[in-house]
């Protein structure tokens, strides 16, 4: 048996255990967020092919191609080169960004070569993908820039000691309008005009430029360079990665296969592509609570696919949970709770995702976080002079600043929440109480409630603080 197949059967043995459990859930995640470390060399070419497969939208041209360029590779005694592109247009990252990310993990974990290609040149121009107008161009500080954050942020998906990087302007740059011209000889308009966004924004009247149009060739000659076996990519990025197909061949090459990825829906559930301008987005920059909280908000129907975009679940393991939900014998709840679990761990760790865990539960589920242990604690006879503001950002780190967790009170998010025997008290801070000493804002408050509490906390959003008065 595989080392996959053998996690596997570990896996499916806790999922048809309780899934309430927090000790069940804990053995699970440690199994199954190992695997984004593990050795997927001993499956032979068929499986790699298969594994690979089960997470696209297409293969082209075929599943058993991909299977036979592997099984070549092996024979001359080495991997398949594989490309992703990146543009680094955005600073910001999401886990939309992170679905090619995590596929590139398995080929390279297959034993691959993998080549990340910066499209430091082809950023200048902008790709049209999707887009009703053109992109304004980048500068050579704002590539920079936008890299550094990209692969600081998506570093948990993938082992980037082990890739190259390129950059296509070593041959983008120098390359030659003759070369062009002869180039594009080959290249019929009607093809490129088979892109839906290029029709439909002449359609309504929108300019397209010529540098968008060139921009399918760009990235086409990408591959010609790098001499590609594979090239990954979005669902929305199909014309330009046969176009990569297109001129290898024309150059002579063997030309590449093309693996596109579905374009992953955004936490809403509308339907909408995840995206930050939806604001429907989880980005990999937030906190281990607050990524937790906004798996936790997202219909039912969205754990299947997310599932399959952000875990290393097999579809056998993730056919065995959804048919537990269809027969009743696992709520809904509690896979979400582990799908959520899954995305905090591949990003903080298995501790920190448990941490999340009992978080949320205190929350939403229990009536008492008095049982819940991994709440961070504030001593009050420390800290109680600084007001909640300055506790929130300096000493819990909920907030990046005092006036951000001013914000916070000023939409009527920030609580204390006083248990005693009977039940809780919620009680909300205005902005006044914010800035004022957090251990007389404490006192003035315990003054007013009835009854000895159980214990006291500071309740920011999501976010839960423990505080000690005695």
């Amino acid at each position: 048996m595989t080392r996959l197949g053998e996690s596997v059967a570990r896996a499916s043995e806790l999922l048809q255990q309780d899934l309430s459990s927090d000790q069940t859930v804990q053995r699970l995640l440690t199994e199954t967020g190992s695997r984004r470390y593990l050795d997927l060399t001993d499956l032979s070419p068929k499986e790699q092919a298969e594994l690979i497969a089960a997470r696209t939208v297409d293969v082209l041209p075929g599943v058993e191609k991909l299977a036979e360029r592997i099984e070549r590779r092996r024979a001359e005694g080495k991997g398949l080169a594989v490309k992703l592109g990146i543009d680094p247009t955005g600073s910001d990252v999401h886990l939309g960004h992170a679905v090619p990310i995590i596929v590139l993990s398995r080929l390279q974990r297959m034993g691959h070569e993998v080549t990340l290609l910066i499209g430091d040149f082809t950023a200048k121009i902008g790709d049209p993908t999707g887009r009703t107008a053109e992109r304004p161009p980048l500068t050579d500080e704002d590539i920079a820039r936008n890299l550094a954050t990209y692969r600081e942020q998506v570093r948990p998906f993938f082992d980037f000691e082990k890739v190259r990087f390129r950059q296509n302007s070593e041959w983008l740059a120098p390359y030659t309008f003759p070369e062009l011209l002869a180039l594009l000889a080959h290249v019929p308009v009607s093809q490129l005009l088979q892109r839906e966004d290029f029709r439909n924004r002449l359609s309504a009247g929108s300019g397209l430029t010529m540098t968008e149009m060139l921009y399918p060739i760009a990235q086409g000659l990408d591959s010609v360079a790098l001499d590609c076996d594979v090239e990954l990519g979005g669902a929305d990025q199909l014309l330009n990665l046969q176009m990569g197909r297109k001129l290898m061949e024309l150059k002579g090459q063997k030309p590449q296969l093309v693996v596109t990825m579905p374009l992953i829906e955004g936490t809403d559930g509308t339907g909408a592509k995840m995206s930050k301008s939806k604001n429907n987005y989880v980005a990999l920059t937030a906190s281990a609570e607050d990524v937790f909280g906004k798996i936790m908000s997202v219909p039912d129907r969205l754990m299947e696919p997310y599932l399959k975009a952000w875990t290393e679940w097999t579809d056998t393991e993730i056919a065995l949970a959804v048919s537990r939900v269809t027969d009743r014998s696992l709520h809904p709840m509690d896979l979400k709770k582990v799908l959520a679990g899954e995305v905090v761990t591949a990003l903080y760790g298995v501790e920190a995702a448990m941490a999340a865990r009992a978080g949320f539960v205190a929350q939403f589920s229990k009536k008492s976080f008095t049982d819940v242990e991994t709440l961070p604690v504030v001593e009050l006879a420390e800290h109680g002079d600084a007001p909640a503001t300055a506790v929130l950002s300096q000493v819990l780190g909920f907030q990046p600043s005092a006036s951000a967790a001013r914000r916070v009170a000023k939409q009527n998010g920030l609580r204390l929440i006083v248990e005693h025997a009977d039940g809780q008290e919620s009680v909300v801070l205005p902005e006044a109480d914010a800035i004022r000493p957090l251990a007389e804002v404490v006192a003035e408050t315990l003054d007013k409630l009835p009854g000895e509490p159980s214990g006291v906390y500071l309740k920011a959003g999501r976010k839960i603080a423990q505080l000690s008065v005695a």
